[in-house]
């Protein structure tokens, strides 16, 4: 009886010291960012756009984010200094991509599992595309958990 007491008790202070609170609040925003991201799919792709009338990668990005509660630079460039860098992706990760390989990325989009990510590309506006798609693979550069 007394073992009981004492687990429930422990368990009791974990849960009060915030460990599940800062991995659940993770977990919101992460899916807010990508539910957001979904509501803006077909918008069309517009230089600098930041809103349902149009948006560049970056500028969704922002935007879902920043619906989600979590305010990001304006740029890919200036978002993938923020973050800590990933090897194993997760839902609501950043991607980055940039031509060449470069170290500056230039393209940006949130990974929503599956090997799938959702981005503004110039070609097809707010859409999704596969990890393994045969023009974003050799771009890609990292990832960013945010």
């Amino acid at each position: 009886m007394l073992k009981k007491f004492f687990v429930g008790l422990s368990l009791f202070a974990l849960i009060g010291s915030g460990s599940f609170a800062g991995q659940a609040e993770a977990a919101s925003y992460h899916t807010k960012a990508i539910k957001t991201a979904k509501t803006e799919l077909g918008t069309k792709y517009k230089m600098g756009g930041m809103s349902s009338s149009g948006f560049d990668c970056s500028g969704l990005v922002k935007y879902s984010y920043n619906k989600a509660g979590k305010t990001l630079p304006r740029t890919a460039a200036d978002i993938y200094k923020k973050g800590k860098k990933v090897t194993t992706l997760k839902k609501g990760d950043l991607m980055f991509f940039s031509p060449n390989k470069a170290k500056k990325p230039t393209h940006v989009a949130i990974y929503i599992g599956d090997n799938k990510f959702i981005h503004s590309a110039s070609s097809k506006g707010v859409s999704y595309a596969k990890t393994n798609n045969t023009y974003w693979k050799p771009q890609y550069i990292g990832a960013k958990r945010i």
